[in-house]
């Protein structure tokens, strides 16, 4: 069921009313508010989501689409008409957010509009991959197949980048929960070995105490200035990242970043072999194919490489010489393309790539998860080391005099 927000006027008295009425579609409110004796002046659907955090709850899940996609391709080849499989697609979504968003499709389709343009007036839930795939699926009439294709494409996209978020997920978290330890200590334990310290004549902290010292008085002291500061970076890297300069400089250091650069090169190669096999096996032509691609792997640097290589493709050379020297492939990607041109076979060979570096993002993964244990291991062993030494100094000093005493 979908929130409707309406006006409509009593018959009765000619009063306005302002309400809403939960119905499966524009037509089935506009026979309840009929039926409750006013007459509809305005009927819309309430506001998709909402704002701030309800908004970030309410949003269209990917998983969400991937049901969505099934779903319509397997009512649209068991013959169903479009707008019907729509209708019970929708009826099936959990997703308030996601049925606004269909309902309007519908409304849009039966107006007379074509899929692929209904689902463009969304952008934020339909990418320019989906559009153009749901696109040549209505032109070739295989729209049931694009669909499958395109839920192939996005749940293969979805595990890699689950992957890599996992191996980003486990690091952090130890680290944070560490420097809460940390914090914890310099704000509670050390604070009494200076109380100790206080009442003997002529006892000096040692220099590491007293650095550490120093931290804690200021965390104790300017906490809510610290906190501002945080909030403040925190919220100008933001900012800052979302700019073409910002963004320039963080696609740099993810490819070139020791340890994690491999990892994201291997994954930008696998979105790419994977969204051009997609692409090309829907009946994409090239030209489109890499400028779709190229939007899809969200990098700056990849994206200007997929750029130049489309206006060399358009001046005669094959795809595979265009990017055979860009640093931003890695010379598999070349390689494979080469055959497949020679073959005739671009399709798969781009869908061999896309395997070959699926896995080998899984293999990248497990190695990087393998190495940062034991480093986590040595970092922590550091850290605890330096605070038990800031503690036990002093008190080993204190003992050492009484001893000469």
């Amino acid at each position: 069921m979908l929130t409707f927000a309406y006006e409509a006027k009593d018959a009765s008295t000619g009063q306005k009313i302002k309400s809403t009425v939960e119905a499966d579609n524009e037509q089935s409110a506009a026979k309840l508010i009929r039926d409750q004796g006013y007459t509809p002046l305005e009927i819309r659907l309430k506001q998709e989501g909402g704002t701030g955090i309800g908004k970030i709850f309410s949003r269209v899940k990917t998983k969400d689409k991937i049901i969505f996609s099934r779903q319509l391709a397997t009512l649209i080849n068991a013959g169903l008409p479009l707008v019907q499989g729509l209708r019970s697609v929708q009826e099936q979504t959990t997703n308030k957010t996601f049925q606004v968003i269909v309902n309007k499709i519908i409304a849009d389709v039966e107006s007379g509009t074509s899929f692929s343009a209904s689902l463009a007036k969304h952008p934020d839930v339909f990418n320019q991959v989906y559009i153009s795939l749901v696109a040549a699926g209505e032109a070739s009439g295989t729209l049931d197949a694009a669909l499958d294709r395109i839920a192939l494409q996005q749940e293969k996209d979805a595990e890699i980048i689950s992957k890599v978020r996992g191996a980003m997920v486990y690091p952090i978290i130890v680290i944070v929960v560490m420097l809460a330890v940390v914090t914890f200590m310099l704000v509670s334990v050390l604070p009494q070995v200076q109380n100790i310290y206080s009442g003997i004549a002529g006892a000096q902290l040692p220099l590491l105490t007293r650095v550490l010292l120093g931290i804690s008085h200021l965390i104790i002291n300017w906490w809510w200035l610290m906190a501002i500061l945080g909030v403040g970076l925190g919220f100008a890297t933001t900012k800052w990242a979302r700019t073409l300069g910002g963004k320039r400089v963080i696609d740099k250091v993810k490819m070139r970043a020791p340890g994690f650069g491999t990892l994201f090169m291997k994954m930008y190669m696998a979105r790419f072999a994977r969204t051009a096999t997609t692409l090309v096996a829907s009946g994409v032509p090239l030209i489109q194919v890499l400028e779709i691609t190229a939007k899809a792997i969200d990098n700056f640097y990849i994206d200007a490489a997929l750029r130049g290589a489309i206006e060399k493709v358009k001046g005669g050379k094959s795809l595979s010489s265009a990017i055979e020297k860009d640093p931003n492939f890695l010379p598999l990607v070349p390689n494979m393309l080469r055959i497949g041109e020679q073959s005739g076979a671009i399709e798969t060979m781009l869908a061999k790539t896309a395997d070959y570096f699926e896995k080998e993002v899984d293999n990248e993964v497990k190695t990087i998860s393998t190495i940062i244990e034991p480093f986590l291991m040595v970092l922590i062993g550091g850290m605890a080391l330096l605070i038990v030494a800031a503690v036990l100094l002093p008190i080993y000093a204190l003992v050492g005099k009484d001893i000469i005493h």
